[in-house]
């Protein structure tokens, strides 16, 4: 570590800074966790977790070091040597947002000083690190990247709610705008990290990160789409996964679903296809074909949902609808771009009255035209039809599939007489 504590600070403190941030603790860096939100920053040092991934034992056990502190005042973050930006990059009606990375690197420059490591997290489009990032920082600070503070990019793996695959055993892909640099930030990555994996430059690291995420967008977008025709021809496409997921060689398992969601999904391959249309001009036909299909995916599970209806002589305007899951993946509290959001707007919209149950998400986060409920027998005896959107531990399978009540399983989680596969 040096002959004093390494310093390090964490712009954002969500499901990306939060684990960095704990994890640096435990390698003995004193680190400050930079958050705007001065809610998120006092509840971090009250011991309270918003992350899953981060129980409140953890955090308190990084309270209790002395080493670890949230805050919301940017002169906290002064004298550091290595500074990480995780903060949010969604797209704006299809144009990328990156003021919250404008906004982290503004805030740090001053505090940036000769030998000081500056790293990118954040999923954005190549180039953003040196073309965005570097200016900023360099008129901020009267440094230059590389010959006098250390810049590079290390995209994020975070998989909210994995318990095989965590931050500390998830390879980390590393990189610098010069060797130096690259040295720097594989360092820090080195001491928190199992494997860091180095590539030559940051618009290689920055690609590296939408190349995974468009990969697993357009195989969903492609069962999806089967599973829409597979329904058509009469052909159970869950059965070909399972037959085809066999083959141990030259394919990987995707599966149906209602839509994708996360910051991932959605939002990243958009990233790429932005960047293609505006430095080439040329359209990104795969990203754009994914994105058709995948959108468009809440609008069949509702059409699902009204031919289910219409099954039992009923239409969906007066009808009740419960809906299991808001969070766009099982067992966590992230509803970020989820795809029960649209269902369940389309649904009101066309009239229905709809129930919803998440013991993961947060009422705050509850759509306003929605009804919260536990989920139970009872809810479900109201209820007109089910609509299982999110495969949460939590729920009571057994008594969901034993009920009479129509159910369109989307997840491929129940079995039974009233259940149909999505």
């Amino acid at each position: 570590m040096g002959e004093h504590t390494r310093r390090a600070v964490v712009v954002g403190q969500g499901y990306v800074g939060l684990p960095v941030a704990v994890r640096a603790v435990l390698a003995g860096y004193d680190v400050v966790g930079f958050e705007v939100n001065t809610a998120k920053a006092a509840a971090l040092n009250a011991g309270r977790s918003h992350v899953e991934d981060i129980t409140n034992d953890q955090l308190g056990e990084a309270l209790a070091t002395g080493r670890y502190r949230a805050t919301s005042n940017s002169d906290d973050i002064a004298g550091f040597d290595v500074a990480v930006i995780s903060v949010p990059t969604p797209m704006g009606e299809g144009i990328p947002d990156l003021s919250y990375i404008e906004s982290a690197a503004a805030t740090l420059a001053p505090h940036v000083r000769v030998g000081s490591t500056v790293i990118l997290e954040s999923t954005t489009y190549p180039g953003t690190t040196e073309e965005l990032v570097a200016p900023i920082i360099e008129s901020g600070s009267g440094l230059r990247a590389g010959p006098d503070f250390h810049l590079g990019y290390s995209p994020e793996r975070i998989d909210p709610g994995n318990a095989t695959w965590r931050l500390e055993n998830t390879p980390k892909v590393v990189s610098g705008v010069d060797p130096a640099s690259l040295e720097a930030v594989q360092g820090f990555f080195d001491d928190i990290i199992d494997t860091t994996v180095a590539v030559s430059g940051t618009r290689e690291a920055e690609l590296t990160k939408l190349l995974e995420n468009t990969f697993r967008h357009v195989n969903i977008a492609l069962v999806n789409e089967l599973a829409m025709f597979a329904r058509d021809l009469g052909i159970n496409i869950w059965e070909s996964i399972d037959a085809a997921s066999t083959k141990p060689f030259g394919y990987m398992r995707f599966t149906p679903g209602p839509g994708v969601g996360g910051h991932c999904l959605p939002i990243d391959p958009s990233y790429l296809s932005w960047q293609v249309e505006r430095s080439l001009g040329q359209t990104f036909r795969f990203v754009e074909l994914a994105n058709d299909v995948n959108q468009h995916m809440p609008d069949y599970v509702v059409r699902r949902t009204q031919a289910l209806l219409n099954d039992h002589a009923k239409a969906v305007n007066g009808s009740t609808v419960l809906v299991y899951g808001l969070a766009y993946k099982a067992n966590t509290s992230d509803a970020r771009e989820t795809p029960s959001r649209p269902i369940i707007e389309q649904l009101v919209a066309l009239g229905a009255t709809v129930l919803l149950t998440d013991p993961h998400v947060s009422q705050i986060q509850f759509p306003t035209d929605v009804t919260r409920v536990e989920g139970s027998r009872a809810d479900l005896q109201q209820a007109d039809v089910a609509l299982y959107l999110v495969d949460h531990g939590d729920y009571d399978r057994d008594a969901i599939t034993s009920s009479r009540v129509p159910v369109l399983d989307c997840r491929h989680a129940l079995s039974g007489p009233s259940v149909q596969q999505l």
